[in-house]
């Protein structure tokens, strides 16, 4: 049996930003027999990179294997370890990591639950795109009975924004939106630097943010929006006020988590956070729609949710500059196709006259440019290379616009709407009349092959009129529409040719 340390269930490809679930590790350390069939509690840890996650682990670890003793916190020189971290300004932790021993924690009913440490890839660092982040978040919370939400100093508006952002991201990749679609959430606020305002601890905390939280009429309506969307994401929500650690923890390279480096009031604070997350009483077993999930069952939702993140039905996640500029193009966008529509429907729109091809396209040239012109200088964010492609999405539209205005147009002209029928009529006269001719000059072999071919339009011309008439076999219609515009556009080149030579024939001549 290998040794107890952090294990990496979910990886993110740099290169394509996708997910893989490692489903094997995970299986381990979920259907092993011990636990298996026992209710499971996650507690997961999340928020921006660098910002103490596995630090704040690390104790749990502490906790969990002293089993909460009153000395569970170490000694004073005593190394912290764990899942690895360290200080400095690079990310540790990439995609989700567990740790790989489950804790069989009893309950006060006489039942066990198995406890499992999450460990996620700090939001925001340099290498991870938006949906990379909203993944990460959006997995562990819905995978999670207790997601710690860790920020730095204060709750700032973009936390609650960012929030909204990943949690939406999540509740999409549900099956069912249940009214409540996770569980608990706890805002902890390290580093607090404002005990006379609100005391460290849940009791300042849970005040501190239900000030934070209030939905107030005055407010504008993006921030109520916010704040009721997270209130509705979650059954419980608290907050804990952490003091800074020390410096030393904080500017030390050579800090390895022994306490007597850390400040006084953080150990007193780590001995009032960490057993009322993790005593017995306290644990709250991991549920969706109402059941509560085993270690097994586990395993299936994790396999299931990342199915889901690693297809194309969800919405790609953008920052706010990008899904500003989004809407900024396709509105100007909308704009430049809108102003193309009305100038070409007061050409030839509606019940308008039949308007000559050539001068029809002049004005449909002159209308694109116009649009073009309309786009390009409505102000845009987002950037040249950027707005380009929507640009060319512009021209694209333009042109299936102008296709449908043209076949509008088409439709208008009577001859074109009686081309077939016309042909054909002119080809029975001229077979009628040069049959006729031939078998009065008594070339009766001839005016019969002109007959044949007189019977033939006959019935092409019955049958033409039977498929407008009833509007089936538009194929065969099709194919005599297709073969009376070839007859007639040899006849036009024929008369064409004709007109070339006697114009060359007469300036020969003179």
């Amino acid at each position: 049996m290998r040794e107890p340390g952090p294990v990496q269930i979910v990886r993110v490809c740099k290169e394509t930003h996708s997910f893989e679930l490692d489903t094997e590790a995970l299986a381990e350390i979920l259907l092993a027999p011990e636990v298996r069939d026992k209710h499971v509690v996650v507690l997961s840890v999340a928020g921006g990179f660098r910002k103490g996650k596995r630090f704040l682990l690390d104790f749990m670890l502490r906790f969990m294997y002293r089993k909460g003793d009153d000395s569970w916190l170490g000694g004073d020189d005593e190394p912290l370890t764990g899942f690895s971290w360290r200080g400095g300004s690079e990310p540790e932790t990439t995609g989700i990591q567990v740790w790989s021993e489950l804790f069989i924690v009893p309950k006060s009913d006489g039942t066990e639950v198995a406890v499992m440490l999450m460990d996620t890839q700090g939001a925001f660092d340099n290498e991870s795109t938006v949906k990379d982040c909203a993944t990460i978040f959006a997995l562990s919370t819905m995978t999670s009975s207790i997601q710690i939400y860790n920020l730095s100093q204060n709750i700032q508006e973009d936390d609650l924004q960012q929030l909204q952002l990943f949690t939406e991201y999540g509740r999409l990749a549900m099956d069912e939106i249940f009214q409540k679609p996770f569980q608990s959430l706890m805002f902890l606020i390290r580093d607090w630097s404002f005990p006379y305002e609100y005391t460290y601890g849940f009791k300042g905390g849970n005040e501190f943010l239900d000030k934070r939280l209030q939905v107030k009429e005055a407010q504008h309506e993006e921030l109520q929006t916010v704040r009721e969307h997270i209130h509705s994401c979650f059954t419980s929500i608290s907050c804990f006020l952490l003091p800074h650690p020390g410096l030393k923890v904080a500017t030390s390279p050579q800090f390895e988590g022994q306490l007597c480096d850390v400040a006084p009031e953080f150990k007193e604070q780590l001995k009032s956070l960490i057993p009322k997350l993790l005593r017995a009483e306290r644990l709250a077993e991991k549920e969706i729609n109402g059941n509560k999930v085993t270690c097994m069952g586990l395993l299936e939702f994790f396999k299931a949710y990342i199915k889901i993140y690693q297809g194309e039905d969800l919405p790609q996640p953008k920052t706010m500059l990008m899904a500003t500029a989004e809407a900024n193009n396709l509105a100007a966008v909308a704009g430049a196709k809108d102003q193309y529509y009305k100038s070409m429907e007061k050409v030839c729109g509606g019940d308008l006259p039949y308007m000559a091809p050539d001068a029809l396209e002049e004005k449909h040239s002159f209308n694109f440019h116009e649009a073009l012109h309309a786009f390009k200088s409505t102000k845009k964010m987002g950037g040249q290379e950027f707005c380009d492609r929507y640009q060319e999405q512009l021209q694209e539209e333009l042109e299936e616009m102008w296709q449908s205005f043209s076949k509008h147009n088409e439709s208008k002209n009577l001859f074109s709407a009686f081309r077939t029928p016309a042909v054909l009529f002119v080809l029975l006269c001229i077979l009628y009349i040069l049959s006729g001719i031939l078998f009065f000059v008594g070339l009766s072999t001839f005016a019969l092959v002109c007959d044949c071919a007189l019977g033939v339009v006959m019935i092409a011309m019955l049958t033409w009129a039977f498929i407008r008439y009833s509007g089936r076999y538009q194929t065969v219609g099709g194919a005599i529409d297709q073969a009376a515009g070839v007859v007639l556009e040899q006849y036009l080149k024929l008369k064409n040719t004709n007109k070339s030579r006697l114009v060359t024939f007469y300036s020969i001549n003179e």
